[in-house]
């Protein structure tokens, strides 16, 4: 990879839950001084897992697997005679087997993996990182009522009362995030152009595939993509970022949907600007690109 990127992704939900606190009974995660909801980066980069592993890609860090096994099988296909618990490996196997990891599997190049367990395959730091998701206005947290009208037991069949639960939802939530691509980091751990457009592809599509009653209706609304010139940069990231604007229109009380807002760049309506599928020069050295 030749360039840097750094990249705004807005996405919203509604009737739904995004990413629930099980240190606060599943409640939505929020900011307590302002009320504004977060959603963490490990939660997304978990759906963009997922939506690469349905395209066919290998995935170190997905469910009910056993990530020392993994690390195992990298020594084992590189003949290295290796046992986490017995013989440790050489600092050389260490290398070479993060090497192995990081070519067979699409999380690890992409998101870096701690895998200095077991046999030990070293530490990656991944070129794509995302800061943790903010709403753009504060959201109201609800705890509704749930009931069921089946039974667990056969001695609890003839009892009066139904089952009760709760169910935490917001009614509407825009959130931005912003994300990172280094292209030195990318060309350490291999992770190529074509690694590029599926992270792309599954941004705008994970969500299609990770439906959920408690999640309500999640979709991706726009992705902002800022290319520079070369592997280092041309701009600090936060200054391209503040040319981005996201605030709900005049008049709108509760929004509740993305046509309630307006994205604006250099405070010009960002339709206005460049359409969908669209790029234009941003700055001499840095491209904008309207993926979505």
């Amino acid at each position: 990879m030749n360039n840097r990127y750094d990249f705004i992704y807005l996405f919203d939900i509604k009737d739904g839950n995004p990413n629930g606190d099980p240190d606060a009974a599943n409640a939505p995660r929020i900011d307590p001084q302002d009320m504004h909801g977060l959603v963490s980066d490990v939660c997304l980069k978990r759906k963009v897992r997922n939506y690469a592993l349905l395209k066919g890609q290998q995935i170190f860090v997905q469910q009910g697997t056993v990530l020392n096994n993994a690390i195992q099988q990298a020594h084992t296909d590189l003949g290295h005679d290796v046992d986490g618990k017995k013989k440790t490996a050489s600092r050389e196997q260490v290398a070479s087997a993060r090497a192995e990891m990081c070519r067979k599997f699409f999380d690890v190049r992409t998101f870096g993996a701690v895998m200095s367990t077991g046999a030990n395959a070293g530490q990656v730091r991944g070129p794509v990182q995302f800061s943790f998701s903010r709403s753009i206005d504060p959201i109201l947290p609800l705890d509704l009522s749930i009931t069921r009208m089946a039974v667990t037991e056969a001695k609890e069949a003839d009892a009066p009362n139904q089952t009760m639960g709760r169910k935490n939802l917001i009614p509407y939530g825009l959130y931005r995030c912003h994300g990172f691509i280094s292209a030195n980091l990318a060309n350490e751990t291999g992770f190529s152009t074509a690694d590029l457009e599926l992270f792309w592809e599954s941004l705008a599509m994970m969500f299609d595939h990770d439906r959920s009653a408690s999640r309500g209706t999640m979709a991706p609304q726009s992705l902002l993509v800022f290319e520079h010139s070369s592997v280092l940069g041309n701009a600090p990231a936060h200054k391209l970022f503040d040319r981005i604007g996201v605030a709900a229109k005049p008049g709108v009380a509760a929004a509740r949907s993305f046509a309630d807002y307006e994205v604006t760049f250099d405070s010009k309506p960002l339709d206005s600007v460049v359409a969908p599928g669209q790029s234009i020069q941003a700055t001499e050295t840095v491209k904008l690109h309207r993926k979505l």
